[in-house]
């Protein structure tokens, strides 16, 4: 394996392809959810655009689609953990944005204390059509830490996709304190996890309110903390996938 100057990442050679492997360590970051409603979203919307620059990745309009297939046990441990406030949990989620199945990636979020951190890993379209056919053997053969662990997870604690988690995102970025901040509005869940890859798979709306969240390194600027601000803004440990579990 080769690394860099910075000593983070290399690549591996793995039955004739590179591999491309994270070893940076993981970075825990502070993270505020927020419930808004539709018109404190558009005030909010309003006013961020005119203070902060737009997250590179969005569209035109500013806003992209955000598809999760989010993983848990037999027993729901990732739902009953959240719903019992365990302060250190972690769940793992398959990803992709808008109807772009050439950049899927597989991530696992992490809770300790309060503060969050996430790691991740490419799949391919075909990889990721295998992980979801129970066909994993792929995963105990990659040289990325992160796919055998689901590996290990899926064979000891049966781990299995559950819900689709679907939603609009408008975000915004500020570089001291590495901030960011979205706007999560339009959320949807799917009726089949196995309809993942279907851009045009059916849905079902989930929510009707907004959820504002702010994530930052180690302090929150002045100015975003104004900029944020709205009237009884309510403070909560929201959780989409909570929300779309409902659904099945």
């Amino acid at each position: 394996m080769t690394t860099d100057q910075t000593g983070k990442e290399g690549l591996s050679e793995k039955h004739g392809q590179a591999v491309k492997i994270d070893k940076t360590p993981a970075a825990f970051r502070h993270e505020l959810k927020h419930m808004v409603t539709p018109a404190e979203d558009a005030v909010l919307a309003s006013r961020l655009s005119r203070l902060f620059r737009r997250d590179s990745h969005a569209g035109k309009n500013g806003v992209y689609r955000v598809n999760s297939l989010y993983f848990d046990t037999p027993d729901d441990k990732a739902l009953a953990q959240k719903a019992a406030g365990v302060s250190d949990r972690e769940k793992f989620r398959l990803r992709y944005y808008d109807r772009d199945l050439t950049f899927l990636r597989l991530e696992k979020k992490i809770k300790r204390g309060g503060l969050c951190s996430k790691r991740s890993a490419r799949l391919t379209q075909e990889q990721a059509h295998q992980l979801l056919s129970g066909k994993i053997g792929f995963l105990l053969e990659s040289a990325d830490p992160l796919l055998t662990e689901l590996y290990a997870k899926m064979k000891g604690q049966l781990l299995r996709p559950k819900t689709i988690v679907s939603y609009e995102r408008e975000a915004f970025v500020y570089a001291p304190g590495n901030v960011r901040i979205t706007l999560d509005r339009d959320l949807h869940t799917g009726l089949f996890s196995t309809d993942f890859l279907d851009p045009g798979r059916m849905h079902v709306p989930a929510a009707g309110c907004t959820v504002l969240e702010v994530k930052y390194d180690a302090f929150l600027p002045d100015l975003v903390r104004l900029a944020v601000q709205t009237p009884d803004r309510k403070t909560g440990a929201y959780s989409k996938y909570a929300v779309c579990r409902k659904y099945g």
